[in-house]
């Protein structure tokens, strides 16, 4: 019993803004025969560890995802809450299609109410419908946008990064106020 009161008391490494787009990352990348898959993760490396056939991190300013497409094909590109930070997202998003495999798929995820975080520049933010046609635009023809946040969220954040604490905040959602916002993109098997 002290442990479950323990679990349920302790502050979470997690970001509360984080917590329902981990989980729903995860269920996705779960539902995928990860073994398989050739992964590339643009300015990342949280999914480093997750039983890809391989896996490659490309990170500014080595790479400039902007410029072009790198000299290699992937199954899957994860690109978590990096689109905002660049000047140039359509061009990204495009080069992040060339480099996709048929079928290939793009995990990609971006805040929406939350503070300017400048690393090193804040440019953009989407709602779930704006990211739907920005991919649309750039090629992905199947596309699946989520989104996540509520009031107490946005204000816990706007100070600095709310952690997770369950016994104190909701993971309720509310559409008209999303603080994260995703899409599960595909490219066409041609």
């Amino acid at each position: 019993m002290w442990h479950d009161i323990k679990t349920v008391f302790r502050e979470s490494p997690e970001h509360w803004a984080r917590v329902v787009l981990d989980r729903e990352v995860k269920a996705y990348l779960d539902s995928l025969d990860r073994h398989s898959l050739r992964a590339l993760e643009i300015s990342g490396h949280f999914w480093a560890d997750a039983g890809w056939r391989s896996h490659r991190t490309a990170s500014y300013p080595e790479y400039d995802w902007c410029g072009a497409p790198l000299d290699d094909t992937f199954d899957i590109v994860i690109a978590e809450h990096v689109l905002e930070h660049i000047a140039r997202p359509a061009a990204a998003l495009r080069n992040t299609h060339a480099m996709l495999a048929p079928g290939g798929r793009l995990v990609v995820s971006t805040p929406f109410l939350i503070r300017i975080h400048e690393c090193p520049v804040d440019v953009t933010r989407w709602t779930p419908f704006g990211l739907e046609q920005l991919l649309n635009e750039c090629g992905f023809r199947t596309v699946e946008t989520h989104s996540w946040g509520n009031r107490r969220c946005v204000k816990a954040n706007l100070g600095g990064w709310a952690r997770y604490k369950p016994w104190r905040h909701t993971l309720h959602n509310d559409p008209a106020c999303p603080v994260v916002v995703w899409a599960f993109a595909q490219k066409d098997d041609r």
